[in-house]
């Protein structure tokens, strides 16, 4: 009873917390909460009108939602870059940091929700996929595992989170036994969850552009660069603006691990382009649309070599010690690649596969204004939840909010 106790005035002080903030910290939540507004008038206009209110057709079902999906399922993953250095190589200066990934990991699966939510014509009906209630298709369904392991991981960080927060309030050093297994348990769980999502994509023979078996690690390399430029990012700004004591070594050595990943991305992506062209199959139109254009439709193709651009010039910027130590190129790396993973995982994945369609016709699909407003409340969603979290954490593991009772330091 006193630990409920104590969770409850957890509870509470965290919700005083969040509440209180200067100019700039109430700008920005007011910022969010306005475009989360739009965002929900859209997404009630969408649901009134139907999915025509899109630029969906028949041929491109799969779209600009399913896109950001995808994008963020990878963004999710990304917190194993700091586990897998900090719990199984035990390097201090990354161990610090760790819970950082694990919040964006959340705010990520919480977008990744709300995307397919409103991909879904009548979402009401997702009640069918409760257990129960409904009929989940497990093992037969490859759906039905993506919103397994989805769920199981946004269950298994909040857990971590959770706990580790509250043991530290609580003027506690978190039990080994029950916070290492969790930690460790994050590593497959995050694999699994952009491993499966691939396999939605290759298990599908009609589609060749997406029937390829090394999609699994495409995703899974893309994934260990575009979450840690937000990571690097995050660091930066807690140095600058609190107490927080984050060691430059860390920010390097996942900068370092980002041009690994991001080098493995760019071999992937290589061999899928070469395997296309020297074989040049009747399968290669999807590639040539991507990058070429097909009988001069090439609405995409610019925006396909910016991808590629950016992630090379990324590539170049975190590989070499002198840029990836410099602030400027530092962020600019970053930046670049979150252009050019976002591109490669949104448009770049999605739109190519379904372009010509399986009759061959060609449908130039470009989001319409309402996609794009309910996007940006999603995506406000997700930055705001993020920034609560960590407005949370950080007194936290600062030692300035570590009891009840203690006064928080502002």
């Amino acid at each position: 009873m006193n630990s409920l106790k104590l969770f409850a005035r957890f509870t509470t002080d965290s919700v005083r917390i969040v509440t209180r903030g200067n100019w700039m910290y109430w700008t920005w939540v007011g910022s969010l909460l306005a475009l989360i507004l739009v965002g929900v008038v859209a997404w009630i206009h969408q649901t009134q009108t139907g999915l025509i209110t899109t630029s969906m057709r028949d041929q491109v079902s799969w779209a600009f939602y399913i896109g950001n999906f995808t994008f963020l399922v990878g963004v999710a993953a990304a917190a194993v870059l700091l586990v897998i250095p900090a719990y199984v190589y035990n390097w201090k200066p990354i161990k610090e940091v760790v819970i950082l990934g694990e919040l964006l990991a959340i705010s990520a699966i919480v977008m990744c929700s709300l995307f397919v939510t409103v991909d879904v014509g009548h979402p009401e009906r997702l009640w069918h996929l409760i257990p129960g209630l409904g009929h989940l298709n497990l093992p037969g369904s490859l759906l039905a595992w993506d919103v397994v392991v989805l769920n199981s991981y946004l269950i298994l960080n909040l857990s971590i989170v959770t706990y580790l927060l509250f043991s530290l309030h609580s003027g506690k050093s978190p039990n080994k036994r029950i916070f290492l297994p969790l930690v460790l348990l994050s590593i497959p769980a995050a694999i699994s969850i952009h491993s499966v999502t691939a396999f939605l994509y290759c298990g599908l023979p009609a589609r060749p552009f997406w029937n390829t078996s090394i999609l699994v690690p495409r995703f899974l390399a893309s994934a260990f660069c575009s979450g840690p430029a937000v990571l690097i990012v995050l660091m930066q700004l807690l140095r600058r603006f609190t107490r927080f004591e984050i060691q430059s070594e860390a920010i390097w050595k996942v900068a370092e691990l980002m041009s690994y990943a991001m080098a493995v991305n760019l071999i992937l992506l290589g061999a899928e382009v070469f395997k296309e062209y020297y074989s040049n199959t009747e399968h290669l139109i999807h590639m040539q649309y991507m990058f070429a254009g097909v009988d001069g439709k090439v609405a995409i193709v610019p925006w396909m070599w910016l991808s590629v651009f950016a992630s090379i010039a990324a590539f170049l910027l975190f590989l070499i010690p002198r840029t990836r130590r410099n602030p400027l190129t530092l962020n600019l790396g970053c930046a670049l690649i979150w252009i050019g993973v976002y591109l490669e995982k949104g448009m770049g994945l999605v739109i190519p596969g379904m372009t010509p369609d399986t009759l061959g016709e060609i449908y130039e699909y470009f989001p319409s204004h309402n996609e794009l407003l309910i996007s940006a409340g999603i995506f406000s969603v997700g930055f705001l939840v993020f920034t609560l979290m960590v407005k949370v954490a950080t007194p936290i593991m600062l030692g300035e909010f570590q009891r009840p009772g203690t006064t928080i330091a502002h």
